[in-house]
């Protein structure tokens, strides 16, 4: 996860964007939207920039008004990357943020939603994110799984797959370039038990789906197709 693009249009993190709340959910600081009674919930992976993105928090909240319980967990404990920080430049950042970690912070997440009712969990993740979600669909720990412009992740993790896979994917991405979304979509057409939909987005970059720029009309057009395409996935799987 190097150069620029992975880290292109950084937010401006607002600790107080979006519809829902910020409570301590499975043991983690987490920003909640959506009916807290729903029996299907989804969680949402964030990039590097983390939960207090707002372009993410408008994602959580409109698959909130679609009927889901939505948690998007702060896997960096308040430590989301700043490019702006010389001191910890991305790698050294990454060293103490790993996915693996994320992933095991995500079981009791998992838990808690399990112990207040909920029967089905889809969970999406973008860059940094997808490696997390990959990692929960490997063991059959949700229902339904979206990758949003992936890094990290390899031909291994997509062939231990076991729940229905989305991968939205960039024209532009050297952190998961087309050439690897298409092997992705190879593998995942040869396994019978696990559905999936590869897509390919002509003319963005990676990141697009939650870094974009309000005044890019053609930009918002793109993440706005992607943010239906996740829902159209979720609302197909996670019932």
């Amino acid at each position: 996860m190097s150069g620029p693009q992975c880290c292109a249009n950084p937010p401006t993190l607002s600790p107080s964007s979006g519809v829902g709340s910020v409570i301590e959910f499975g043991g983690l600081k987490s920003y909640v939207s959506g009916p807290s009674d729903s029996k299907l919930a989804v969680i949402l992976a964030a990039d590097v920039y983390g939960y207090e993105a707002p372009n993410l928090r408008k994602i959580a909240d409109k698959i909130a008004a679609a009927g889901f319980y939505v948690v998007v967990p702060d896997f960096f404990y308040g430590d989301p990357y700043d490019p702006a920080n010389p001191e910890k430049p991305l790698l050294v950042w990454k060293a103490l943020h790993e996915p693996a970690k994320a992933f095991e912070d995500a079981k009791p997440v998992i838990e808690a939603l399990r112990s207040k009712g909920i029967s089905a969990i889809g969970a999406a993740g973008f860059c940094y994110g997808a490696k997390v979600v990959v990692e929960l669909a490997k063991s059959k720990l949700i229902e339904a799984g979206v990758f949003l412009h992936p890094s990290f992740v390899t031909l291994d993790d997509i062939k231990e797959v076991k729940a229905p896979l989305a991968i939205l994917g960039a024209e532009t991405d050297h952190l998961s370039p087309p050439e690897l979304v298409k092997q992705f979509e190879e593998i995942l057409s040869t396994n019978s038990e696990v559905e999936s939909f590869v897509k390919i987005f002509p003319g963005v970059a990676h990141g697009w789906a939650v870094r974009y720029k309000f005044d890019d009309e053609m930009a918002v057009k793109s993440a706005e197709e992607a943010y239906q395409d996740t829902l159209n996935w979720f609302i197909k799987f996670v019932k």
